[in-house]
């Protein structure tokens, strides 16, 4: 038997405020402001170019930084946002200080104060040897590695350091053994120390060029190595077509929403 609906029920309702057309895009508009301005101030989505990081980060590995952490903390949003201080050990982003627009990932060696030197390829802070289990060593038998393992001891010469101001300016920075980290900047290296580019080479990093830390990969496809060198548009479309005929098979499934550490 059908269930009657007492007529107050019905008028009460009917009664109710229906959302308007207007109303419901409005709503729609302000959720993506939300997410426009969380994507663009926030949280960033940058990709790896370089083996500079392996085997914490993979050339092809897509991360999510976030660029708030090591900003400089406002008064309005100081209260809700996890602003915090560089630490050693920390991965971060930055842009080079040697080549103009260009973001770098590397891991932060040293903070302002400490004393850095490497020896046969074992790095040294405040005196003590570091235990640094993400580090992997490739090394490449045509290659020299005196003046990277031996940091700063051995001197700088342009095989080694093509940067001709840090060259310059390195030695005003060593006391005994070490070299000092200066008040406002840091040393940074990558994890795969026998290639990487980095502090070694161009010198500290200034707070100021710091974009964010890295969180955690949302996405990872096998990538050439030599895929952030082309720029022409037919290589591009041509490695768009590969990631859209390859996508299950030359994603790593396994890497996706890991945590960066």
């Amino acid at each position: 038997m059908a269930k009657t609906v007492p007529a107050k029920e019905v008028a009460a309702e009917e009664s109710k405020p229906r959302e308007t057309t207007v109303e419901f895009f409005a709503s729609v508009a302000e959720l993506l402001i939300i997410v426009l301005f969380i994507m663009t101030f926030v949280l960033q989505n940058f990709e790896i170019p370089s083996s500079s990081m392996e085997d914490t980060l993979l050339i092809g590995d897509h991360v999510i930084v976030n660029r708030e952490q090591f900003a400089p903390p406002t008064r309005w949003l100081g209260p809700l946002l996890p602003y915090r201080e560089i630490h050693r050990d920390d991965i971060a982003v930055f842009l080079s200080p040697e080549q103009p627009g260009l973001f770098l990932v590397k891991r932060i060696i040293g903070v302002p104060g400490d004393r850095i030197h490497l020896r046969d390829d074992v790095v040294y802070r405040n005196g003590a040897k570091l235990d640094e289990p993400f580090v992997r060593h490739k090394r490449d038998d045509r290659r020299d590695y005196t003046y990277t393992d031996n940091f700063p001891a051995v001197p700088p010469s342009p095989m080694y350091v093509r940067n001709e101001k840090w060259a310059q300016e390195m030695p005003s920075q060593i006391v005994g053994d070490d070299i000092v980290v200066p008040p406002g900047s840091y040393f940074a290296m990558g994890d795969n120390r026998d290639v990487s580019y980095d502090s070694r080479f161009y010198g500290f990093v200034p707070r100021a060029n710091f974009i964010g830390r890295p969180v955690f990969i949302y996405w990872s496809f096998i990538t050439p190595e030599d895929q952030y060198l082309k720029r022409d548009v037919g290589d591009r479309l041509a490695f768009l077509v590969q990631v859209v005929i390859h996508f299950f098979d030359e994603t790593r499934w396994s890497r996706t929403f890991r945590i960066v550490r």
